[in-house]
């Protein structure tokens, strides 16, 4: 086998349309692009979603619904699992910060409810779930939501 003997699978290539090259090639004179207006051109560049000036799709639908993603809040989450390995008595969001748990301070922090931890903890953060806040009592810790 030799270099020069490979090819690609039979009918896997195609030859390019070769566009203004005269009447025989079926796309001579005006290469395919009709005859005179904005098309015909040099320069024409249609929008994809412009409709020959007709009313868009888009302004022809009605609108409906309502999107919450304006308003929503964002939380970092963090669940008791994640934390129960830190071995301290106070854990807000800064501790949380210095020890890697989140990545900014920029954003909320929720504690959710999975694992369990024994040790009590005092807990300063912006939200908890139920069952987090369950087991922090039960552990003997406190919780205290941020603003």
């Amino acid at each position: 086998m030799n270099l020069g003997d490979l090819h690609p699978p039979k009918g896997s290539t195609k030859a390019s349309k070769r566009k203004g090259r005269g009447k025989g090639s079926g796309l001579g004179k005006t290469a395919g692009r009709g005859h005179k207006g904005a098309g015909q051109r040099s320069g024409n560049k249609r929008r994809p979603w412009f409709e020959g000036g007709q009313m868009p799709l888009v302004r022809r639908l009605p609108k409906r619904g309502f999107s919450n993603h304006l308003f929503r809040k964002e939380f970092q989450i963090l669940n008791l699992r994640d934390i129960s390995d830190l071995k301290l008595k106070n854990i807000d969001p800064e501790v949380l910060l210095a020890k890697g748990k989140i990545k900014s301070l920029r954003k909320p922090v929720k504690i959710l409810g999975i694992g369990e931890i024994e040790t009590p903890i005092n807990f300063k953060a912006h939200a908890f779930s139920q069952s987090a806040q369950e087991k922090i009592k039960k552990a003997g810790g406190t919780t205290e939501e941020l603003c």
